[in-house]
């Protein structure tokens, strides 16, 4: 891609980092892709100009034969090999079940934590910490003071929560603030055209009144939202199936995705391109996690920056998506076109 063509970038919260509005999901790395296939997506994604890679200490432990980690050992061994550390925004989490009892958001465990992830990533930083998911055992303080020896050290630059309630959100907003304490400036929840409510409803308008930038996971729902499973027979040929045909496979699912097809018709574009371009077109979204298993499907991500969707197409795919709790899009929550 020319420079010309990148999308403008956005801003993650108020940490003082800026990334391109598309953030490549590291879990497929030592998972669906090995680690040759890995280092030539990274290459792809970074050379065409974009920079924002978010992957766990977690990924991909639930593979039969995996411990967890091997998505970062993936990304550390490119980052040794290809040079380019400093032209990636590195998001990596904490907190996920990593076996043994590592698993939680205690200090100790932070502590622990970061270094394995820096080890196996072969960096002295990471840009982005993010707490993978709640601790409601341990005080909320606690970990942000961890994670505020951290940011001191020089170790994490700025943190982010994931998979967090409204309500706990807002309680470490308040804590972080009387205690003088790191604030979570990012927020990672499960969003797309199928599942909004859960994001919409309390989510939304908090980040909107905190600043909280949003990079939303499952932006295409597990692939659902690409329209290649429209049968049941589609989804038994993936390892997602079964997950595919219990959750979306069903009238508003089957809407969607004809929604996604007029609008792709009419402007000419994928029905992942359309899917991407809807999240990327929303207010408080900073970049959607996307992930791409061949150079094929990478092309078509790149393509969904530079796809605009006008009234027409916003309204046809709100229209169908729509579910109790969902907030549709006026003009003004539109993001700019670039």
């Amino acid at each position: 891609m020319n420079l010309a063509d990148l999308p403008a970038r956005r801003k993650l919260g108020n940490s003082g980092i800026d990334v391109r509005p598309l953030c490549f999901g590291g879990n497929v790395f030592g998972w669906t892709i090995d680690q040759r296939r890995s280092f030539e997506i990274l290459d792809a994604f970074v050379d065409a100009g974009f920079d924002f890679i978010d992957t766990a200490d977690v990924y991909s432990r639930w593979v039969p034969g995996n411990q967890g980690g091997e998505s970062e050992k993936i990304l550390g061994n490119w980052f040794a090999a290809s040079g380019k550390r400093d032209r990636v925004v590195l998001a990596t989490k904490v907190g996920h079940d990593m076996g043994e009892g590592r698993v939680g958001l205690s200090a100790q465990w932070i502590r622990k934590g970061v270094e394995d992830s820096l080890k196996r990533l072969r960096t002295d930083r990471i840009d982005l910490y993010q707490s993978h998911k709640d601790d409601l055992v341990t005080p909320q303080d606690e970990a942000l003071k961890a994670y505020d020896d951290l940011i001191r050290a020089g170790k994490v630059r700025a943190i982010g929560a994931s998979n967090f309630s409204a309500d706990r959100v807002r309680s470490a907003l308040a804590l972080a603030k009387a205690g003088g304490l790191p604030r979570y400036q990012t927020l990672q929840p499960e969003y797309n055209l199928y599942a909004r409510a859960g994001f919409e409803a309390e989510l939304q308008p908090l980040c909107e009144a905190e600043g909280i930038g949003v990079i939303p996971f499952y932006g295409l729902a597990s692939g659902f939202l690409s329209g290649k499973y429209r049968t049941e027979a589609d989804a038994k040929r993936s390892p997602r199936g079964d997950g595919i045909v219990k959750k979306y496979l069903n009238p508003r699912g089957l809407a969607i995705l004809a929604a996604q097809d007029q609008v792709a018709h009419r402007l000419d574009a994928s029905p992942s391109q359309v899917a991407v371009a809807w999240l990327m077109s929303r207010a408080t979204i900073t970049a959607p996690i996307v992930s791409a298993t061949s150079l094929g499907q990478l092309e078509d991500l790149f393509a969904a920056t530079r796809l605009t969707l006008d009234a027409e197409a916003l309204a046809t795919l709100d229209a169908a998506s729509a579910e109790p709790g969902s907030r549709a899009q006026g003009p003004g929550d539109q993001v700019p076109a670039t």
